[in-house]
C-alpha cells in the first residue's frame, strides 16, 4: 500500500517539474509508470489524454502572446496527424517500448542543458518538405510510445533555427495536443479499457500539472527547473535502457 503512495507523490512531482518548464509531461509520467511496471496498456493512453489539458492550455496562453505561427505549424501537423494515428494501432513488446522511451527520454536532456534562445535576427524560414518529414516521423513515435512529440519537435526547431523559445513553446504545444488527440483515436479504435487506476493517474498529474505552471511561470528560477528536470529524466533514461 505504500508504494502506491509513492507513486502517487513521483507521479504528482514529475507533472509539477513539467509544467513548471512550460511541458505536457508526457515522457516523465510514462518513464514513472514504466519503472513502476505499469502496463504499456495502461501507460499510453493515460499519458495522451493527459496532454490533452495541459497542451492546450499551454497553447491559448502562447497564443494570446502572438508567439504561433501558422506556416510552421501547419505542415508539420498535416503530416504527424495520421501517422500518429497509425502508430497508436500499434502496440510494442514491453522491453523494447521501455528502450525505445528511455532513448526518446535523453532528447529533452540536451535540450534543457545545450539549447538557447535564437535571436530573431538569425532565424531561417522552413521548408514543406522537411517538415512534412519531420511531421511523419515525430507523429508516428507519438501515437507508437503514447507522448503528444512536443520534446522531440522543440530541439528540432531551435536546431534548424525556424523558431525562437517562445515561438517553439507555442507551435510544440499545439502539436502535442493535435498528436495526443490523434494518437488516443488510434487507441480507441483499436480497444482501450479505462481503469479506475488511469482516472487516478490523470487526477493526480494534472493537479500537479496546474500548480506547477501557477508556480513555474511567477515564482521559480527557470534555469534551475531545467537543470533539475535534466536530471531526473537522464536518470530515468538509463534506468530504463540498461534495466529490464
Amino acid at each position: 500500500m505504500e508504494s502506491i503512495y509513492i507513486f502517487y507523490m513521483l507521479l504528482f512531482i514529475v507533472a509539477f517539474l513539467y509544467a513548471s518548464v512550460g511541458h505536457g509531461g508526457a515522457s516523465g509520467y510514462l518513464a514513472l509508470m514504466a519503472i513502476y511496471a505499469v502496463s504499456p496498456e495502461v501507460m499510453k493512453p493515460t499519458a495522451l489524454l493527459l496532454n490533452l489539458f495541459v497542451s492546450l492550455t499551454a497553447f491559448i496562453q502562447f497564443y494570446r502572446g502572438k508567439h504561433f505561427k501558422w506556416p510552421i505549424f501547419l505542415p508539420l501537423a498535416l503530416a504527424s496527424i495520421p501517422m500518429a494515428f497509425l502508430g497508436g494501432m500499434i502496440s510494442l513488446d514491453a522491453e523494447i517500448y521501455k528502450k525505445v522511451l528511455g532513448l526518446l527520454l535523453l532528447i529533452p536532456v540536451f535540450r534543457f542543458l545545450l539549447y538557447k534562445n535564437n535571436p530573431a535576427q538569425d532565424l531561417q524560414k522552413n521548408t514543406i518538405f522537411l517538415s512534412i518529414l519531420i511531421g511523419a516521423g515525430i507523429g508516428f513515435l507519438s501515437g507508437l510510445i503514447g507522448i503528444g512529440g512536443g520534446i522531440i519537435l522543440s530541439p528540432v526547431l531551435l536546431l534548424l533555427r525556424w523558431t525562437d523559445q517562445k515561438q517553439t513553446a507555442a507551435i510544440s504545444a499545439l502539436f502535442i495536443f493535435v498528436n495526443s488527440c490523434s494518437g488516443l483515436a488510434g487507441h480507441l479504435y483499436k480497444g482501450i479499457n479505462f481503469s479506475p487506476d488511469m482516472i487516478s493517474y490523470v487526477g493526480i498529474a494534472f493537479v500537479g500539472g496546474l500548480l506547477g505552471s501557477y508556480l513555474g511561470s511567477l515564482k521559480f528560477n527557470q534555469t534551475i527547473l531545467k537543470n533539475t528536470l535534466a536530471i531526473v529524466l537522464l536518470v530515468a533514461g538509463i534506468k530504463l535502457i540498461f534495466t529490464s
